[in-house]
């Protein structure tokens, strides 16, 4: 039983700080942060009654490639705004 307990606890761990980085790239989600922020909440509240380890750990890892995802398309707005700053010198 012990066991159990600290699989939960490193698994809600690893949701709790992918919730927040994701709430950080949020900030500046093209569509605004209360946008971002609803969808969030509902993306995680629908996955809450998981209770299997291999689900669980899938959902993990789907929050993850969201949120590199996020950061990718944040590199790219970058790059094409400085690229274009910077075309026509």
């Amino acid at each position: 039983m012990p066991f159990i307990k600290r699989l939960y606890a490193i698994i809600s761990f690893e949701t709790d700080s992918d919730t927040t980085e994701l709430l950080y790239l949020g900030r500046e989600y093209p569509l605004g942060y209360d946008y971002f922020r609803q969808r969030l909440h509902k993306a995680f509240s629908g996955q809450a009654h998981l209770t299997d380890e291999e689900q669980i750990r899938t959902g993990v890892a789907r929050a993850q490639f969201v949120k590199k995802e996020i950061e990718a398309m944040y590199y790219l707005k970058r790059y094409r705004t400085l690229k274009q700053r910077y075309e026509n010198k």
